[in-house]
């Protein structure tokens, strides 16, 4: 199983490295780019709970979760997102492949260990501004990840505690070109910031009977606020466009911008829900983010305020026949959620804000509860007032939660 696994995660990474960048936003250029992960493709599909976890599948949003694990579990996801861009003006339509997060689980009695990597926001745009004889164009790439050792206790059989250690790494580059009408000559802005720095995530879960067939389940993290350390650079370029319409510079200078301390705002997120163990789930979130204390790399920004974010999300599965193992579809699992986000970002005077919609299906494979994971989603961000842009996105989701057994005596050799 863990060489089949490996194998696998080879061929994922490698395919990527040629795949496109990890979103096509144009709010990517705020802060440090648009959160990329909002779950595992098993809680995603329930809107992104992460109060609800059981003993086959991981939960890397609450680490308190891991304790609860049986079986060591790989997983890996990846996702396709089509996305439509709208302003009051215009259409066009934009496409990303990317891998969601790797990731190893391992049981050890009261403790649960895990570790993995995860690509956490990204960074992607294509913009062009006209007006007044003058063509600016606004690129920008990039992300945070964050490599993560998430460790879990079981105090009681219903309650456990757990804690997140992330390495976050990354860098964005942003790109500022202009051309003014009747000039040859034109110039570029390159601002690059690389970001290095350690967060911490606190998780607490309880899960406990209230009647023979009820369970209810409860769950509560918390992010402090943390200083990363980013290191700026700027190159201003100016440019003439060849006869075969590439741009070549012809001066560049490094400006000296002076490194700077950013700061990643604080979380608290608590939610509940209560179902039928191996039937049926429905639970509810809510997330609050001082975003309002966010602070930018090595430029200013015109007309944004960062205010504080809430996401409100509502989910849950079903399972027709967990035991049904004369009919394969009894024990598919179906989940499905809705969630609403006030993003903390304020442009031009107007809250930028996502709905979306999931729905996704658990189907069994192979032996020990191992599973594929598929999700899609469909949803809203932003408005075309004041001159900004709505995104009404698609994505699906894929993931592989492999289960395996260590150290299991053989009977025979």
């Amino acid at each position: 199983m863990l060489k089949r696994f490996f194998i696998a995660c080879m061929l994922i990474t490698t395919g990527f490295t040629v795949a496109q960048q990890g979103t096509t936003s144009p709010y990517s250029f705020f802060g440090i780019g648009s959160l990329k992960f909002k779950g595992t493709v098993e809680n995603r599909t329930m809107g992104g709970l992460s109060v609800f976890s059981d003993s086959i599948h991981l939960n890397l949003q609450n680490p308190a979760a891991i304790s609860r694990l049986r079986l060591v579990n790989y997983s890996l996801a990846v996702s396709h997102k089509f996305n439509s861009l709208e302003t009051s003006e215009e259409t066009q339509q934009a496409t990303t492949t990317t891998l969601d997060y790797l990731a190893i689980g391992i049981p050890m009695g009261k403790f649960g260990a895990a570790f993995g990597l995860i690509p956490y926001t990204a960074s992607g745009y294509k913009l062009q501004n006209e007006q007044s004889g003058s063509t600016t164009q606004y690129e920008g790439f990039g992300g945070l990840n964050k490599a993560f050792f998430q460790l879990g206790y079981q105090i009681t059989p219903e309650i456990s505690l757990g804690l997140d250690a992330n390495y976050n790494f990354g860098n964005i580059e942003n790109r500022a070109t202009n051309f003014q009408d009747g000039i040859q000559l034109g110039t570029r802005e390159i601002n690059r910031a690389t970001f290095l720095g350690f967060s911490f995530n606190l998780g607490a879960q309880y899960q406990g009977m209230v009647t023979e067939d009820l369970q209810f389940s409860a769950g509560a993290t918390y992010t402090p606020e943390t200083d990363f350390t980013a290191e700026n650079s700027r190159l201003l370029a100016t440019l003439t466009i060849l006869p075969s319409g590439t741009e070549q510079p012809i001066d560049i200078r490094d400006i000296i911008v002076a490194d700077t301390e950013f700061t990643f705002p604080s979380q608290f997120t608590a939610g509940a829900g209560i179902g039928k163990p191996k039937k049926w789930f429905v639970g509810g979130e809510y997330t609050s983010q001082k975003t309002s204390n966010f602070t930018t790399t090595s430029f200013e920004l015109e007309n944004v305020v960062f205010e504080d974010a809430s996401k409100f999300k509502i989910g849950g599965y079903y399972i027709p026949n967990f035991n049904g193992f004369g009919s394969y579809w009894k024990r598919v699992v179906y989940r499905a959620g809705v969630r609403f986000e006030e993003a903390g970002l304020q442009v031009n005077g107007e809250s930028i804000n996502e709905f979306g919609m999931s729905f996704g299906m658990g189907l069994p494979v192979g032996r020990l509860f191992s599973n594929v994971n598929l999700g899609f989603e469909i949803g809203r961000r932003g408005t075309t007032n004041a001159g900004l842009v709505k995104e009404t996105f698609f994505n699906t989701f894929i993931s592989l939660s492999l289960n395996d057994r260590w150290f299991e005596k053989r009977l025979y050799d």
